[in-house]
């Protein structure tokens, strides 16, 4: 394989690269970037599209064989370059990097919701307005953990290819379906229309406790915002809310957390 080398930060390809740290660029580009040989890999292995891999000069000998090898066995030809340390300062976020950067076309197991057809098997969690982007990369993690078929989240949610989740979800976005919608509301009518019952997680009266009833093969779970829960219309459009036992006087829980707890629950199916 064919390595080029860049030495400037001022270099077009680096000033491009670097570019994608910006959501708008990564939106208008179709592109996003991430840190670190292990992601590299899983992104290689899952069959990501591959664009650009840019490795900094002083973690050459350590990484340029494995990029090639990963890259070989997935028949994945991306653009491959050896950058000089300043010029791959430029690219990365990170405060200690491993030396390597790399830039994938968006995904095709990210979607946007298009009718029940955009729901794979009976497993599904729900986000609205989850707007961290740690928990939204924890919450992915933790669904391929607990084989969650379908992941469905509302466009105000933290971006999918923000570093921050890419990074939290540690190689889960390259293997979970994800589904981005306008309405989550409507989306939960679609879906109760189709077969799914469909529980809200918020401390109402009625809510029932987690863990005390029965869930089934096509029961979807939906959490809300971290400091406001969810709206009065998406409640109103589930079946039901259902709540997560705690101490009394706790505080609530941090949305990747009772996500969590709610994917143990439907794992359990």
């Amino acid at each position: 394989m064919d390595w080029q080398c860049v030495s400037s930060k001022s270099n077009q390809l680096i000033v491009s690269l670097a570019k994608l740290k910006d959501k708008k660029y990564r939106r208008a580009e179709g592109l996003f970037r991430f840190d670190g040989i292990k992601l590299f890999c899983e992104a290689a292995r899952k069959g990501a599209g591959i664009e650009y891999v840019v490795v900094c000069e002083s973690a050459k000998d350590k990484l340029c064989k494995t990029v090639e090898s990963e890259l070989s066995s997935a028949c994945i030809r991306a653009r491959l370059y050896i950058a000089s340390d300043e010029a791959f300062s430029r690219l990365t976020d990170e405060q200690s990097p491993e030396g390597i950067v790399t830039v994938c076309r968006n995904l095709d197991n990210i979607g946007t919701y298009s009718g029940i057809g955009s729901v794979r098997g009976g497993r599904v969690l729900m986000l609205e307005s989850v707007r961290d982007a740690g928990n939204m990369g924890t919450i992915v993690r933790s669904a391929v953990a607990f084989g969650i078929d379908t992941l469905i989240v509302s466009s105000d949610c933290a971006e999918l290819y923000n570093p921050k989740t890419v990074r939290a979800a540690m190689g889960a976005l390259f293997a979970l379906n994800i589904v981005v919608t306008d309405s989550i509301a409507d989306t939960v009518r679609d879906m109760r229309k189709n077969g799914f019952r469909v529980f809200a997680a918020a401390l109402e009266r009625g809510a029932r406790r987690l863990g005390s009833f029965e869930l089934l093969k096509n029961d979807a779970i939906l959490i809300g915002n971290e400091g406001h829960g969810l709206s009065a219309e998406v409640k109103s459009a589930c079946d039901e809310c259902l709540y997560i036992p705690m101490e009394s006087g706790a505080e609530s829980l941090n949305a990747g957390i009772a996500a969590s707890l709610c994917m143990w629950e439907l794992y359990k199916i």
